[in-house]
């Protein structure tokens, strides 16, 4: 193997969050800065911050409600086809009796 081609290991390096929690691991860096950790992080605490800036969220939940709400007094198209060839033959008697 050949000399002075990597890099050093320091078998003590240090990791840091901003939320104060220190964590030693080995690494080519000393010390690191990081924003996040397993201690802070949402999906490992199980507390989700949502931010919601223009209320997207608000807005698909009512739009979900709604299209729920309309699902289930839809009517299918072979009741529309029914109801329209019924008015279709009601117009036609409509006819003959007049003439």
């Amino acid at each position: 193997m050949k000399k002075d081609i990597h890099p050093k290991y320091y078998k003590k390096a240090k990791i840091t969050c901003a939320c104060g929690n220190v964590i030693e691991t080995g690494s080519t860096v000393k010390e690191m800065q990081t924003e996040l950790c397993s201690m802070c992080h949402p999906f490992y605490t199980g507390t989700q911050k949502l931010v919601d800036t223009a209320r997207r969220v608000d807005k698909f939940k009512q739009r979900a409600e709604k299209a729920e709400i309309m699902a289930k007094t839809r009517k299918g198209k072979k009741v529309k086809r029914a109801k329209k060839a019924e008015l279709k033959k009601k117009k036609e008697k409509k006819i003959k009796a007049d003439e």
